[in-house]
C-alpha cells in the first residue's frame, strides 16, 4: 500500500485567469478563461479572443478550458464505424492561445506542456513533443510521468511481458540503467522507486538514499517520507545528515502532508501530529484531523468537534457537532470558519469567538467575501458581519467562484455575479439585491 501516489499520465494541474464580459444583444454573461470565449455551435465547439478574433472555428467534440495559454481538444474519429447511436473515439490534441495547434487530435490522451515537454500517448505507448508539437522523445514507453524537476519516469518494455523503469531527461536521455519495477516523479530532489516488491528512495544522481526495503512508502514532502510496512511506518528526514536513520519508531502512518511545521498522523487508530524533529507535539487522541491551515486545523474526538492552534492549544473547544452535510466546516475562509451547534450553523473567528450566531440550517463557508446561507427553507448570502447581502429567496445557492454563483429561483437556474446582479436566464430580471 502506497501513500499519495498520483496516477502517473493524469496528474497536471494550472491555474487560469477567468474575466467576465456582457452581450448586449441578449445581456448574457461571456466567460473568459485567460481571455478566451469558448465558442458552440450545436454539439461543436470553438474559441475566440474578447477582441472578437476567432481562433478556432467549432469544430471540437469536447475541449477543456484554457489554462497555462493552452487547452486540450478532442474530435471523433471518422475512421471508426460504429453502430447508429454509438459515440466514435475521441482523439486528443492541444491548442495555444495564439490559435495554434500545438499537436493535431490523433493522440488517445496528451498533457499540458511540463518543462517544455508534452506527454503524448497513443493508446499503447508514451512519448514526449517539444513546445512545437515535434516528437522529440519517441513514443515507446509503455508507462510514464510528466517531466518535473527537469526529469521524467519512464517503462522500457524488456520483453513481452516484463517491464522495467528508469529516468529520462527532457533530451529524452536515459539517466540510470532501468533497473525498477516502478518509479514515480522525483519530488524535492527525491523519487521513490520499487525493487520487486519492496520500495525505497534515490536522488537525482541515483543514490539510494533510502534501500528498496520497505513495504510501504509516502511520497516525499518537504524532503520527508514515511516508511515502513503493515505495522507502522517511521518518519525519515531525506535532507538530514543521516537520511536514513528513521526520526521516529515505526508507529505511524501519516494523516495530512506537512504544513506549519506539522504533520498529521495516525497511531493505534488515533490521530495527531508530529513535528519535523519527531516529536508527537499534539498527541494521537483524535478521531479526525485536518492539515494545518495558517496554524489552525480542525479536530474531532467522538461526536464533538473543535479547532486547534500549532501547540494543539484549542482555540474553539471541542463542545460542537459536525452532522449537517452542507459546507467545509472547521476551516477558515475570509477568517472565518463555519461551525455547528445543536444543528444549527454560525461562524467564529480566528480567536474562536462567535462571530455570525448559530441562525442557519445550512451553510457554506465564505468565498469571496459571501457565504450562502439557508433559513426558514430558503437560500440566501450573507457578508463576513453578518448582513443580508442577498434575501433568503433562492431554491438553491452555492458558494461563488470567479465572481458567479448559478443559483435556482423560482425552480430554474439563474446565474448571478458578486454585486447580486442576474447575468445569465435572467428573463427579465435584473438585480437581486
Amino acid at each position: 500500500m502506497l501513500f499519495c501516489f498520483q496516477p502517473s499520465i493524469f496528474n497536471s494541474a494550472h491555474a487560469q485567469n477567468i474575466t467576465y464580459d456582457t452581450d448586449t444583444t441578449c445581456g448574457c454573461d461571456i466567460v473568459y478563461v485567460d481571455g478566451i470565449q469558448t465558442t458552440r455551435e450545436g454539439d461543436l465547439y470553438g474559441f475566440r479572443r474578447s477582441d472578437g478574433k476567432v481562433l478556432f472555428p467549432n469544430i471540437f467534440r469536447y475541449v477543456d478550458q484554457f489554462s497555462g495559454g493552452y487547452c486540450r481538444v478532442w474530435i471523433e474519429d471518422s475512421s471508426v464505424s460504429v453502430e447508429p447511436g454509438q459515440d466514435r473515439p475521441l482523439l486528443a490534441g492541444l491548442i495555444d492561445s495564439s490559435g495554434r495547434q500545438v499537436l493535431p487530435c490523433r493522440y488517445a490522451e496528451v498533457r499540458h506542456p511540463s518543462n517544455n515537454r508534452i506527454l503524448v500517448y497513443d493508446g499503447e505507448n508514451i512519448g514526449f513533443s517539444d513546445l512545437q508539437g515535434n516528437i522529440v522523445i519517441p513514443i515507446q514507453y509503455r508507462d510514464a510521468t510528466t517531466f518535473f524537476q527537469g526529469r521524467a519516469a519512464v517503462a522500457l518494455v524488456i520483453d513481452s511481458a516484463y517491464l522495467l523503469y528508469t529516468f529520462i531527461d527532457t533530451l529524452g536521455r536515459q539517466l540510470f540503467p532501468p533497473s525498477f519495477q516502478n518509479a514515480r516523479s522525483f519530488i524535492d530532489g527525491f523519487a521513490p522507486v520499487r525493487r520487486y516488491d519492496r520500495w525505497g528512495i534515490i536522488d537525482t544522481l541515483g543514490n539510494e538514499i533510502l534501500p528498496t526495503v520497505y513495504e510501504e512508502l509516502s511520497m516525499p514532502d518537504h524532503g520527508f517520507v514515511f516508511a515502513g510496512d503493515n505495522e507502522g511506518l517511521a518518519l525519515f528526514n531525506l535532507n538530514s545528515k543521516n537520511p536514513g536513520h528513521p526520526v521516529t519508531q515505526p508507529l505511524f502512518r501519516p494523516i495530512t502532508l506537512l504544513a506549519d511545521g506539522r504533520i498529521g498522523v495516525s497511531r493505534n487508530g488515533k490521530l495527531g501530529y508530529l513535528d519535523t524533529f519527531g516529536n508527537e507535539v499534539i498527541p494521537c487522541q483524535y478521531d479526525e484531523i485536518g492539515p494545518f491551515i495558517d496554524n489552525r486545523a480542525f479536530v474531532r474526538l467522538g461526536d464533538l468537534c473543535g479547532i486547534i492552534d500549532t501547540l494543539g492549544h484549542p482555540i474553539l473547544p471541542l463542545q460542537y457537532s459536525n452532522r449537517t452535510p452542507k459546507g467545509r466546516k472547521y476551516v477558515y475562509f475570509d477568517g472565518l470558519a463555519l461551525v455547528e451547534q445543536n444543528g444549527r450553523l454560525g461562524y467564529v473567528d480566528r480567536d474562536g469567538n462567535l462571530a455570525i450566531p448559530f441562525y442557519f440550517e445550512e451553510a457554506y463557508q465564505f468565498s469571496e467575501g459571501l457565504a450562502a446561507v439557508r433559513k426558514d427553507g430558503a437560500w440566501g448570502y450573507i457578508d463576513t458581519n453578518g448582513d443580508i447581502f442577498l434575501p433568503f429567496i433562492f431554491d438553491i445557492a452555492p458558494s461563488f467562484r470567479y465572481g458567479r454563483a448559478e443559483v435556482y429561483f423560482s425552480g430554474r437556474p439563474i446565474t448571478i455575479d458578486r454585486q447580486g446582479r442576474c447575468v445569465r436566464n435572467c428573463n427579465g430580471i435584473i438585480s437581486f439585491r
